[in-house]
């Protein structure tokens, strides 16, 4: 079966059926992404020392850089390949497919290389002190050298989705971070490496995952292509990608850098309090995730009805998925408020410790607004999908960046460490009331576009 004919079964299925058959497998794909994130944190927290514990929470907004940097070839080669094939423009997709190959192998070298040679400063300026710092080190010298690998599985997850395939979409995460969490009990607990070997874990499981979606372009089943021949910066192939990747990757990017400035702040408040704060942001991960998943499970839809000039079915896509956003948040939020306590010792076993009593009291406070995570990402995806490249750079900025980290100043100086943490539900009832009036503004020009015609 030709890829124009895996998009071309959509238009056949009923619209809450089309969004879950996307959905669903992208869901699936993230809810992956959520264990392997979790697993390090779980089994590091298992050692029962705080100090470790720390230093994963330093780490990880250093590695979502890599994330960031895959989201940019991954969202925006899945916006520009599904309007292509929209529009009938298959070599053209298979140019861009190409390119976002190419794109993550130089920005992934390019991040490691950077990553390793500025390690101490950068580990300095975040507050990692005397105890953590070891630590930390040895976690991201070893987990750069993944970089590229990273990358590829970060945007082939999204990429394979924007020719239909979303079931191998989810498969290559599946394979990959099922085999980091295998890995990081023996790792870390039997053979006793500690955070050494949740990184040691942590390359294998990308080096596996990015290896399953090469292999798929290997064995000649895609209708897209990652071979030299179809690369190409011109034909708008770089800026198209990128005037929709970069405001895609900048939600992410942004996340990491705030996260490293909250973390800076807090490090003032002591180890345990970083301990604790990393846990809890970890933690409130489990809504966001499903919601992220949703809203990147229906871009493919909302771009391919978008590029073919379908606006009923676009807003039908568009009503529906909201509507499954919000009830999924809903029930997201109330199962982790309830079970609050009991995910929170899951990371830290003793409930009497003051790391534990920290992290379960900042997880109540990010998760108020949790509700709005799928609103939020089903509508930033809509704008992806409709190449508002302009208005998604807005929204994304705003998140983690323009409103959250300002607040977070404010409000550490107001309140100190709570007042870190109610900065980030502020900031997402802001930015998701800002996503909502670009969505709004978005549409009614593409109406009045299409009345013209």
């Amino acid at each position: 079966m030709t890829q124009k004919n895996d998009m071309n079964r959509y238009d056949s299925m009923p619209v809450t059926r089309a969004i879950l058959t996307n959905a669903i497998p992208a869901i699936a794909a993230m809810l992956m992404i959520l264990i392997y994130n979790l697993a390090d944190t779980f089994f590091v927290g298992k050692t029962n020392d705080p100090i470790q514990i720390a230093s994963v929470a330093l780490t990880t907004p250093v590695f979502l850089i890599y994330s960031a940097l895959g989201t940019v070839f991954g969202m925006g080669g899945t916006s520009v390949i599904s309007r292509a094939f929209g529009e009938g423009r298959r070599d053209y997709a298979r140019k861009v497919s190409s390119f976002c190959l190419w794109g993550c192998v130089f920005a992934g070298t390019l991040a490691s290389v950077l990553l390793v040679t500025f390690l101490r400063p950068m580990l300095t300026a975040m507050g990692a002190s005397e105890d953590v710092y070891p630590y930390a080190s040895s976690y991201l010298r070893i987990a750069a050298l993944c970089g590229p690998f990273s990358l590829i599985s970060n945007c082939f997850t999204n990429v394979l989705r924007a020719e239909g395939q979303s079931s191998k979409a989810m498969m290559g995460q599946l394979i990959g971070n099922l085999l980091n969490v295998v890995l990081d009990p023996l790792l870390i607990l039997s053979m006793k490496m500690g955070v050494v070997g949740a990184a040691v874990a942590t390359v294998i499981g990308n080096l596996v995952a990015a290896g399953y979606y090469l292999l798929h372009f290997f064995s000649g089943k895609s209708t897209l292509s990652i071979s030299l021949k179809d690369f190409t910066l011109g034909e708008k192939v770089f800026t198209s990608v990128l005037a929709i990747g970069i405001p895609a990757c900048l939600g992410q990017l942004l996340m990491s850098i705030s996260q490293m400035v909250v973390n800076g702040m807090m490090a003032s408040y002591g180890d345990l309090a970083v301990a604790g704060y990393g846990v809890a942001t970890k933690a409130n991960m489990i809504v966001s995730t499903f919601a992220l998943g949703l809203g990147q499970g229906v871009a493919p839809l909302l771009g391919y009805s978008f590029g073919s000039g379908n606006r009923e079915k676009l807003l039908k896509y568009l009503k529906y998925s909201l509507i499954y956003s919000l009830i999924l948040g809903i029930v997201c939020q109330a199962i982790c408020y309830l079970g609050s306590s009991a995910i929170i010792n899951a990371f830290l076993s003793s409930r009497e410790s003051e790391e534990f009593i920290l992290g379960l009291h900042f997880f109540k406070i990010l998760m108020v607004t949790d509700f709005l995570f799928g609103v939020y990402y089903v509508l930033v995806n809509c704008l992806q999908a409709m190449g508002k490249s302009l208005a998604s750079f807005i929204v994304n900025a705003s998140r983690q960046g323009l409103v959250y980290i300002p607040l977070a100043i404010v409000l550490n100086g107001l309140l100190q460490a709570d007042g870190l943490a109610y900065a980030q539900p502020i900031s997402d009832v802001i930015s998701t009331l800002m996503t909502i009036l670009l969505t709004v503004i978005a549409l009614h020009q593409y109406r009045k576009m299409k009345e013209a015609l």
